[in-house]
């Protein structure tokens, strides 16, 4: 399974979602994952020795729902599905730092990157799996755990829309200084994904580029349960 994720990541059209990430700061990914794939990954999520801790949404004030923080080492499809996206997504991420005017800090592979965080203090794995039921939801926020952030991360759906669950369209919310705020809906199918930022990203203006903030959330299921997973290539302090 592992070097099948890896050949289809290398199958894609980096070039037209490089150019999509530049356009609108997001792209969304075919269903690179299979029907039975995410059933698997779905089972993982009643496996204890799998996760480092549970957080219960609720508890924080977060949202309604519950996710799972794999513990490292972690399993080789995850392991390699991060490993695999990383690369590319390192291009990006040194691209809008130029157009930012700065210097490109990102290596061009993920060990590389996770040694850096490692240095940094932040040692604990971030990649989770997320349970919703009806009447849950994801507040508007983001992922970042410490000074030390990757600018991008990956989510894929694992149920079925309409058949497992209806409702919990991805959210992103994109603020330009001095504007009103921009709203993204998306729906994703069984085994699609998102590539989004984390942090921000850099819009060209009239005096060159400037950083529009970003936060991400899930609306509110209305009926099943919808599992998703989402991929994180910092670690967290």
């Amino acid at each position: 399974m592992p070097e099948r994720i890896a050949e289809r990541i290398a199958a894609l059209d980096w070039m037209h979602l490089q150019h999509t990430l530049d356009e609108q700061g997001f792209a969304a990914l075919p269903s690179l994952l299979t029907p039975d794939e995410c059933t698997e990954m779905i089972a993982t999520y009643t496996d204890d020795s799998l996760f480092r801790s549970t957080i219960d949404m609720a508890r924080y004030r977060f949202g309604i729902g519950q996710y799972r923080y794999y513990q490292a080492p972690l399993p080789p499809f995850l392991q390699q599905l991060r490993e695999s996206f990383y690369p590319e997504l390192a291009k990006a991420a040194n691209r809008w730092l130029d157009q930012l005017g700065q210097e490109a800090i990102y290596p061009t592979s993920l060990p590389a990157f996770l040694e850096h965080c490692h240095e940094e203090g932040q040692t604990r794995s971030t990649p989770l799996l997320l349970k919703y039921e009806a009447g849950g939801y994801n507040c508007l926020h983001q992922d970042l755990y410490g000074d030390v952030y990757f600018p991008f991360q990956v989510v894929f759906v694992l149920s079925q829309k309409e058949v497992d669950y209806t409702g919990g369209e991805f959210l992103l919310m994109e603020q330009r200084p001095r504007a009103q705020s921009r709203g993204h809906v998306i729906t994703l199918e069984q085994g699609a994904g998102l590539i989004f930022p984390t942090n921000h990203r850099p819009i060209a203006g009239s005096r060159g580029y400037y950083r529009a903030t970003l936060r991400h959330g899930v609306s509110t299921i209305t009926s099943g349960v919808r599992y998703s997973l989402g991929i994180i290539f910092h670690d967290a302090k």
